[in-house]
C-alpha cells in the first residue's frame, strides 16, 4: 500500500511535471499564434481530432488495465506493447490512405500532407504510452517531470524557429512530431523498463475482459468530445474552430495542471486500496474537496479576465475567442467532480460501470449538441450546449458511487459547497473592480492580487478545513513527515 507521503511526493512530483510542460506549451502557442495565423491552427486542430480518436484504439484501455491490475508484470507490459505497436500500424495506414477523402470534405488540400505527417505519431506514442502506464503503476513521477520538460523545451524552440522562417502551418507539425521522438528517447534512458520479445495471448485477454470496456468508453467520449470541432470545422471556418480551441485551451491549462495530476497518482492509490472501501471515499472525498478548492477560483477568475488576458497575450485578432474561454471555465470548474468519481469506478474495476456511463452520457450529450446547433446555429450557441451538458453529466458521474461508497451527488455537492460560494462572491467583487475607470492592464494585475486575498482570507476566516489540509499537508512534506 502507498503510504501518505509517497502519495503525496508523487503528487507534487507529477504537478511540477504538469506545470513546467503546461507553461513551456503555454509560451509556445502564445509565441506561434502571434506568427501564424488562426487558420492555419484551424487546420492542424482538424487533423488532430482524427488522430485523436485513433489514439483511442491504440492506447486506451489496455494502459488503465495495466495499472489497476494487482500484479502486472513485465509479460504483461510485453504483451499490451506489441499488441498496441499492431494496432498503430493499422491506423496509420488508414489515415495515410483516407487524408484524400478528408481533405476533400473540409475543402482543404493541405489537410492530406498535414494528416499524414502527424499521423506517424500514432505509432510513436505507442512505446511512450505504455511507459506511462509503468511509471503511474510504480509512482515514478519524478521521471515524468523530466521527460516532459526534455521534450517540451526543445520541440518548442524547433516549432518558433521554423514559424519565423516562414514555414506556416508546418512549425506547428514540426512541433509535434519532435515532442513524440523526444519523448520515447528520454524515457527510453529513464524508465527501467523496455519492450521485450515476450507475448502472452492468454494475458492480452485477461487485461482485454477489463480494458475493452474502457476502450469503448473512451471511444465514445473522444467522438462526442470531438465531434463539436468536426462541425465547427465542416459548418462554420478552420478559423472559427481556433477561436472555439482556443477558448477551451486557457481553462484546460489551468484545470489540467491541478486536476490531471491529482487524478494521476489517485488510481494507482485507490486501486491499491481496492479492498477498502472506507479508505477509498476518504481518499476520493480528499481529492474532489481539496481539487475543487483549487480550481473553482481559478475558473471563476479567469471567466471575469478573459478579455484583458487575450488581448495582452496573444492580440486583437483572437478577441473572438473571449466567450469560449468563459464558457469553458463554467465547464472546466465540473471537472473534479467527473474525473474523482470516474477514477475510484476504475479503481475497482468497474469498468462495465464506466461503460454504461458513458454511453449514456454521449446519447444525451449528442441530443444537446443537435439541440444547440438548431436552436443557435453558431459556434458559441455550440459551446453553450457543451456547458449545459456537463451539469448533467455530474449527476451521472456520481451516481454509481452513491451505491458503491455511500459518497453520492448531494454529498459530494455539500463538500464542494462552500469553495463554490466563496469563487462567486470572488468573482463578483472582481467584476464590480472592472468597472472602475483603470487602464486594462494595471486592473488586470490588480484583480488578480485582490481575488487571492478576498479568497485566501476568507478562507482562513471561515476555517476552511481544505486550506487548513493543504497547509499542513506541504508542511509535512517538507519536514519529512
Amino acid at each position: 500500500m502507498p503510504s501518505k507521503r509517497t502519495i503525496i511526493a508523487s503528487l507534487f512530483w507529477k504537478y511540477f511535471e504538469r506545470l513546467g510542460t503546461q507553461l513551456t506549451q503555454f509560451v509556445v502557442s502564445i509565441v506561434l499564434a502571434r506568427i501564424l495565423a488562426p487558420d492555419d491552427f484551424g487546420v492542424v486542430a482538424l487533423a488532430m481530432i482524427f488522430i485523436a480518436i485513433a489514439n483511442i484504439f491504440v492506447q486506451s484501455g489496455l494502459n488503465t488495465a495495466l495499472i489497476q491490475k494487482k500484479d502486472a508484470d513485465d509479460l504483461d507490459f510485453s504483451s499490451v506493447f506489441w499488441a498496441s505497436l499492431g494496432v498503430s500500424l493499422i491506423a496509420y495506414a488508414v489515415f495515410f490512405f483516407s487524408a484524400p477523402f478528408i481533405a476533400d470534405f473540409y475543402g482543404k488540400e493541405i489537410l492530406v500532407p498535414v494528416t499524414r505527417v502527424l499521423a506517424l505519431t500514432i505509432p510513436i506514442g505507442v512505446l511512450n504510452s505504455i511507459q506511462n502506464a509503468y511509471v503511474s503503476r510504480h509512482m515514478m513521477f519524478k521521471k515524468l517531470f523530466y521527460r516532459s520538460l526534455g521534450a517540451m523545451i526543445p520541440s518548442g524552440i524547433a516549432g518558433i524557429a521554423f514559424a519565423m522562417y516562414g514555414a506556416g502551418i508546418w512549425a506547428i507539425v514540426i512541433q509535434q512530431i519532435s515532442i513524440s521522438v523526444l519523448n520515447i528517447a528520454i524515457m527510453w534512458v529513464v524508465v527501467p523498463w523496455h519492450p521485450n520479445f515476450r507475448f502472452s495471448w492468454a494475458r492480452l485477454k485477461s487485461l482485454f475482459s477489463f480494458g475493452w470496456k474502457l476502450l469503448c468508453s473512451s471511444l465514445l467520449d473522444a467522438c462526442y468530445t470531438n465531434l463539436r470541432g468536426l462541425l465547427i470545422g465542416k459548418v462554420f471556418t478552420p478559423a472559427d474552430l481556433a477561436y472555439y480551441n482556443r477558448g477551451d485551451h486557457f481553462p484546460n491549462l489551468v484545470v489540467n495542471n491541478i486536476n490531471h495530476s491529482i487524478q494521476s497518482v489517485m488510481l494507482p492509490s485507490l486501486s491499491a486500496y481496492q479492498d477498502d472501501r472506507p479508505m477509498m471515499k476518504k481518499l476520493m472525498r480528499r481529492s474532489i474537496v481539496t481539487t475543487s478548492f483549487l480550481i473553482l477560483p481559478m475558473m471563476a477568475g479567469l471567466a471575469i479576465l478573459a478579455k484583458p488576458l487575450i488581448i495582452f497575450l496573444l492580440g486583437e485578432k483572437w478577441l473572438p475567442c473571449v466567450p469560449f474561454v468563459q464558457v469553458y471555465c463554467f465547464i472546466y470548474a465540473f471537472r473534479p467532480i467527473h474525473t474523482s468519481n470516474l477514477s475510484a469506478i476504475n479503481a475497482m474495476g468497474r469498468s462495465d460501470i464506466f461503460l454504461k456511463l458513458e454511453i449514456i452520457k454521449e446519447a444525451a450529450g449528442i441530443g444537446i449538441l443537435l439541440g444547440s446547433l438548431f436552436l443557435f446555429n453558431t459556434p458559441i450557441g455550440i459551446a453553450y450546449g457543451a456547458a449545459f451538458g456537463t451539469l448533467i453529466n455530474a449527476f451521472i458521474n456520481a451516481h454509481p458511487n452513491k451505491k458503491l461508497m455511500q459518497y453520492g451527488y448531494l454529498e459530494q455537492l455539500k463538500d464542494v459547497l462552500p469553495s463554490f460560494l466563496l469563487s462567486i462572491f470572488m468573482a463578483g467583487c472582481l467584476y464590480l473592480f472592472s468597472l472602475l475607470d483603470i487602464p486594462l492592464y494595471i486592473s488586470a494585475i490588480l484583480q488578480i492580487l485582490l481575488g487571492i486575498v478576498i479568497y485566501l482570507g476568507i478562507a482562513k476566516i471561515l476555517h476552511f478545513e481544505c486550506l487548513d489540509y493543504l497547509v499542513n499537508t506541504i508542511k509535512g512534506f517538507r519536514h519529512g513527515r
